[in-house]
């Protein structure tokens, strides 16, 4: 078998809201800690930072600087938002050597040195994930990345996934109830027929619409300096959108006071090219988790779910790593992989055997016909990785 560079970072695509963001329900089933990356088909891209499943920070899209400014105002107005300001406190962090992530940096040194409570920037991170995953779900078409690592080692707040999930399906809900249709909050209006404008309305409404839709403040914005949900501020413009009169445009972010690190841009294909990883195991579950986590961590993957299939597949494919559950209907794994040794093809195939027992017994006993690894169910998404990695990186360097 000729080994191959695991991918560092690959992408899998989506076609409705609703599945991309689900799949942030499978990295919490598999204890995911990293990186997760949706970016859309105009090349708007937002992060999210997962622990241990749990989403701790969530930024990107067309205005992380506004959308954090806007948060940090509503949740620790007793903070400066001005880049001066805030400049001072980051040099006490630049030390470290942090490339991404300075709006996080900052809550959490505004928490060590008591300037803000815990509570607030926990406020802040759960609106600004709550903002993240609704611009996400407007997105028509996205493709998803994982990356595992720990660059937000230090959470300030564990965010469970089903939770987030729920509350952005129900101001989704709202917001389409409310005939927003298609809208983005993010978007910012403007007046565009001022003379007709002028006609339709009276002169004290006309002079606060000149006012307030002067192209510089998003709907959020325009929402949070008004103190009103964004839903009702939307609703309000809406007659005037439709007629014409305002429209709504897409306008430039705030700067920002550090030079943020922008995520690298998936690869143009959707299809995943890295090593082929097999999954044989009769729970539909097991075998749909793993081709989740594995394909959108750019391997490709075949699942076989019938035991008595297993080896004429595996005979077909000749997949560079195989994880086997070792209870199944009919047959069991110490069989296949005893079969899968004696033939030369697969005498150095690395195979990882799953099971939810993790005795002794089990473990000696696959040892003898030829098992590679043993795993314990339910797997984590790092364990996995992390011994698919092992095992390619042994091939690699035994060729």
């Amino acid at each position: 078998m000729t080994a191959k560079q695991t991918p560092p970072v690959a992408s899998i695509s989506l076609f409705t809201a609703g599945k991309e963001i689900r799949f942030l329900e499978t990295l919490k089933r598999l204890q995911f800690s990293g990186q997760l990356l949706f970016t859309s088909a105009q090349e708007e891209q937002w992060v999210f930072y997962i622990y241990q499943g749990y989403i701790i920070y969530a930024t990107g899209g067309h205005h992380p600087v506004r959308r954090w400014q806007r948060n940090l105002a509503v949740h620790c107005p007793q903070m400066p938002a001005q880049n001066a300001a805030i400049q001072r406190d980051l040099t006490e962090i630049e030390a470290r050597g942090f490339t991404i992530c300075w709006d996080y940096q900052l809550l959490c040194l505004w928490v060590g040195q008591q300037k803000i409570t815990p509570e607030q920037a926990s406020k802040v991170i759960q609106s600004l994930v709550g903002e993240v995953l609704f611009s996400v779900a407007l997105a028509s078409r996205v493709v998803y990345q994982i990356k595992e690592d720990n660059e937000l080692s230090r959470p300030l707040v564990l965010i469970d996934v089903q939770e987030a999930i729920a509350q952005v399906q129900q101001m989704w809900q709202v917001w389409r109830n409310a005939k927003l249709g298609d809208l983005s909050p993010d978007k910012a209006p403007v007046i565009k027929e001022p003379e007709e404008l002028r006609k339709r309305t009276s002169p004290q409404l006309y002079q606060t619409l000149s006012k307030l839709l002067d192209g510089q403040h998003t709907l959020r914005d325009l929402a949070m300096l008004m103190k009103q949900d964004v839903v009702q501020v939307t609703r309000s413009l809406l007659p005037y959108i439709q007629s014409g009169l305002v429209e709504l445009i897409n306008i430039p972010d705030l700067s920002a006071p550090v030079n943020s690190a922008v995520p690298k841009k998936p690869p143009t294909t959707a299809a995943p090219t890295g090593p082929l990883i097999a999954c044989v195991d009769d729970s539909p579950l097991v075998c749909h988790t793993m081709e989740t986590l594995l394909v959108a961590a750019g391997y490709r993957f075949v699942g076989v779910e019938d035991g008595l299939r297993a080896f004429a597949i595996l005979l077909a494919r000749k997949p560079d790593v195989i994880f086997l559950d070792l209870v199944m209907p009919n047959t069991n794994g110490y069989e296949i992989c005893a079969k899968l040794r004696k033939l030369p093809g697969f005498r150095n195939t690395p195979i990882v055997i799953l099971t939810g027992n993790d005795g002794f017994v089990d473990r000696v006993r696959a040892k003898l016909v030829g098992a590679s690894d043993f795993l314990s169910k339910p797997v984590d998404a790092g364990t996995v990785l992390s011994v698919i990695r092992k095992h390619l990186e042994q091939g690699a360097t035994s060729h």
